[in-house]
């Protein structure tokens, strides 16, 4: 039984749906200039001839043109559109939905009523289900999830005091920001003479964070700072470990009051802390655009109809490689309460402070989602300018898919400051890009630095891991 059977053949003739052709307004145009001629000829044959036939085909034509612009003009009144989005972020690999409600509160049934989205989202049709529900029996009419009609529908006979429901659900295959809308209504009058238009919703955005890929285990070096265990050592610094509360003395930052202490004692109370037995996590995004590789013959658009539902292709890039990295390290260190800090010289600058907790890992997946590798500073020139701003014993993992030797040279100026690299390296040439990352991979692992080598094809989550698995597909977690 197909989704039409689930419905009565009186709701389908209630409300049905129709694709609009192209160059309908054109169309429109040529059929009132069409009768416009036609009237003035009647018109003025009868005033060259005085025959009655004359007139009366005038008053036809002339009161078909005045009640189509009348109907046109009444063809909206009261029609609305409402949109209705669950959440305004979404992920790669998952499915995003939105309801759309339209509804005639006018007076007058609407013969048709075309809706016209000018969403960006890949891989959006806001088409209606293929039957409607009125006011009389509610419920929702569900979409297809993948291929079916393009946005621009024309519903068909919307009574009076009715409304139609469905579902739009879209997968997401790219990350980034999106408009979905501005939406706008069409109509016009059943001849086709006139037709009119309105702006029925606001553009908002939606933004679809990069996906993650599980790493079942991840050792980030111990750096040349003590750590992993309780210090129990006091420090004057603010860390993430307050340990007691002490009274206040001079010097003492109001960052550090304790206010309910306060209260309770009517007199300043201030918290203690320890130091922060575990390192920072920097991770380092190379987002230049001299070192990114993509095939030639890369087709932007997801092949649909194809992937099982919980899989996505991860695109053969080594920019969205290397921040579906980032972004699999994140939520990998975030999760078991790491400070993570991100840096990446893209288009813009980004610099996120290390800190821990999901407002960090939402801050560090939005920023992923809408990094564009459009840089002109390559890695290694990214590092001495931010290589200040890494703490004594912290770690950086840096990902490229830059080859050039002048990587390591980089990596040593974070040694003499402490701070222990570890190097997650895509490989460019298997991206159809230049050869030698592997080469580099083996030079620094000879120096001592930890190296993780993904390939096209690599599942992400198991290099991180320790352990390279081609897969031609890349399932989201």
């Amino acid at each position: 039984e197909g989704p039409r059977d689930r419905y009565t053949h009186d709701h389908q003739r209630d409300l049905e749906f129709c694709p609009c052709p192209g160059g309908r307004s054109g169309m429109t145009r040529s059929r009132a200039w069409v009768v416009l001629v036609l009237f003035s000829l009647c018109l003025f044959g009868g005033l060259a001839t005085g025959r009655e036939l004359f007139y009366s085909l005038a008053y036809l034509w002339g009161g078909l043109l005045i009640t189509s612009f009348v109907w046109a003009r009444s063809a909206l009144s009261g029609v609305i559109l409402e949109r209705q989005a669950r959440s305004t972020a979404a992920q790669v690999g998952s499915v995003f939905e939105e309801r759309l409600i339209l509804r005639n509160q006018g007076r007058l049934p609407k013969l048709w009523v075309e809706i016209r989205d000018h969403s960006t989202l890949p891989g959006y049709w806001a088409t209606p289900g293929p039957a409607g529900l009125t006011a009389d029996e509610p419920g929702t009419a569900r979409a297809a999830d993948l291929p079916g009609h393009r946005v621009s529908s024309v519903i068909a006979g919307l009574g009076s005091g009715r409304e139609l429901r469905w579902l739009v659900r879209t997968r997401c295959t790219r990350r980034g920001r999106f408009r979905l809308g501005p939406a706008s209504l069409e109509s016009g009058d059943p001849f086709g003479l006139f037709r009119i238009s309105k702006d029925a919703t606001p553009a908002h955005h939606l933004i679809v964070l990069p996906s993650t890929d599980p790493i079942a285990e991840f050792t980030v070096p111990s750096g040349y700072l003590p750590g992993g265990g309780a210090l129990h050592q006091r420090t004057n610094q603010v860390t993430a470990n307050a340990v007691g509360v002490r009274e206040y003395a001079p010097g003492d930052g109001l960052s550090r009051i304790h206010w309910r202490s306060t209260a309770r004692r009517e007199r300043l109370i201030v918290k203690e802390f320890e130091i922060d037995p575990k390192v920072d996590v920097w991770i380092v995004v190379d987002a230049s655009s001299m070192t990114q590789s993509r095939p030639p013959d890369l087709a932007e658009d997801q092949p649909r109809g194809i992937l099982p539902r919980s899989e996505v292709r991860l695109p053969p890039t080594t920019e969205e490689y290397g921040i579906a990295a980032a972004a699999s390290l994140a939520f990998h260190l975030l999760s078991r309460d790491r400070a993570v800090g991100l840096i990446a010289y893209g288009r813009v600058r980004h610099v996120l402070q290390a800190n821990r907790g999901q407002p960090q890992l939402n801050q560090i997946l939005e920023t992923l989602a809408t990094l564009e590798a459009f840089g002109r500073l390559g890695l290694d020139e990214v590092i001495r300018i931010e290589a200040p701003r890494f703490p004594r014993g912290a770690t950086a993992v840096l990902i490229t898919a830059d080859p050039r030797q002048s990587l390591l040279v980089a990596t040593q100026e974070l040694e003499r400051r402490r701070v222990s690299p570890m190097l997650v390296l895509l490989d460019a040439e298997s991206f159809g890009g230049v050869p030698g990352s592997a080469a580099l991979a083996e030079r620094a692992s000879r120096r001592g630095l930890r190296v993780r080598l993904i390939r096209c094809g690599d599942r992400v989550g198991n290099v991180l891991s320790g352990a390279a698995q081609p897969l031609p597909a890349w399932k989201v977690a």
